[in-house]
Formats: C-alpha cells, structure tokens, sequence
C-alpha cells in the first residue's frame, strides 16, 4: 500500500467556495438523528432538529484558505466527500454492520447507529453534504477500488473534547472487519500530512 503523502497526488485538493445552507424543512432535510456527535447545546443550530453522532456545526473547522483534499485513493482504499449520490450504497453498508459499529472505536456511546429509513438516510447524507460545502465538517465515504462499492465512512468534525482541534471517526463494514486497523493507520498518517490538524481526536486501534 502506497503512503498517505504519495496516495494524496493522485486526487488534486479542491478550495471549496463558502455554501449557503439550504432551510430546515420536511421537504429538504428530514427530521432526523443524524450521525454526526453531540456536542453542548450551545454550539447547536437548534432550527433542525438533529441529535446525534455530529451536531449541525455553526463555525468554519479549518482555515479560509486551506485547501480541502479531494479524496486519497490507495491500493486498497479510495476516499471521496459523501454525497445523496451514494444514498442507497451508504446506507445497505452500515444498517448490515450496525452492531458491528457500536463495538468500533469511537461509537460504543451508542449514539450512533440505529436503524433509518433510506429517505432519513439520504437527509443525512445532504447535510454532510452542506457541512463540507461550508467547511465546517468532512465526510468520506470509504469504497473498495476494485468494485467502488461503499466499505465505510470517516467523519472530520469540530473536537467535542477539550485540547484537541478535530473529532474524527471511522468505521468499515462487518464483512471487511479486517480493514479497520488499515484505515485507522491511513487515516492517521493522512491527518498528520494533508489536513492543519496538530492534535485529532481519533481513537486508536
């Protein structure tokens, strides 16, 4: 497997312009608890009722002028921002391992995940979709590159902890258990190289 820093050049970053944030309603985001991670009430934007793994964030994560990376692509990974394109994908891949997950380093609060409809699902999907447009959070799906199937996901979010300056999760499927530990590594190392992060909150394998 080829190196974060090497895996990097194969995907260009992308400086993503400011997004505004599309109106909370029933028919644009539904009502639902989302995956990203609570955090206090204050940093709540309480207009959409989202309670979950990573709260609607209210302020940019990473500087104005920092370049988003666009994905990292390695032999046995690829990494691109979650979108509703992947919806029907997404969602087959984590409502098979749900209890798989709640074992994952990171997710055993419980917070996260239960099940949901497709249409929730795809709500959810939307506003990470926002997030990243807003820089305020940075969702990937994780796909196998042989078959682009969905084999997990990594969320970059505002730190819920003091002394440190990213949250970040990650989790792969039941039936690809034995790629945990390899995407925790990659994930790791990609931080340290590519992202303005000095101390993420990712919890180790």
């Amino acid at each position: 497997m080829i190196g974060p820093a090497a895996a990097q050049k194969l995907l260009p970053d992308i400086a993503l312009p400011p997004s505004t944030p599309k109106p909370c309603s029933a028919n644009t985001v539904p009502a639902i608890r989302s995956r990203a991670p609570t955090t206090p009430s204050t940093n709540l934007i309480t207009s959409c009722p989202f309670d979950s793994l990573h709260p609607m964030p209210t302020s940019k994560l990473v500087p104005v002028d920092f370049a988003v990376p666009a994905g990292l692509r390695t032999e046995v990974f690829v990494l691109e921002p979650l979108t509703v394109r992947h919806n029907d994908l997404d969602y087959a891949a984590w409502m098979s391992s749900i209890e798989h997950i709640r074992q994952t380093p990171g997710f055993s609060d419980g917070k996260w995940p239960w099940p949901m409809s497709l249409e929730e699902n795809a709500g959810d999907l939307a506003r990470h979709d926002r997030d990243f447009g807003d820089r305020a959070g940075f969702t990937y799906t994780v796909l196998d590159p042989a078959t682009t199937d969905v084999i997990g996901c990594l969320y970059i979010y505002p730190s819920k902890r003091d002394g440190y300056d990213a949250d970040v999760h990650s989790w792969v499927r039941a039936d690809r258990a034995a790629l945990d530990k390899p995407l925790y590594e990659l994930v790791s190392g990609w931080l340290a190289e590519a992202w303005p992060f000095t101390n993420p909150d990712y919890a180790p394998r």
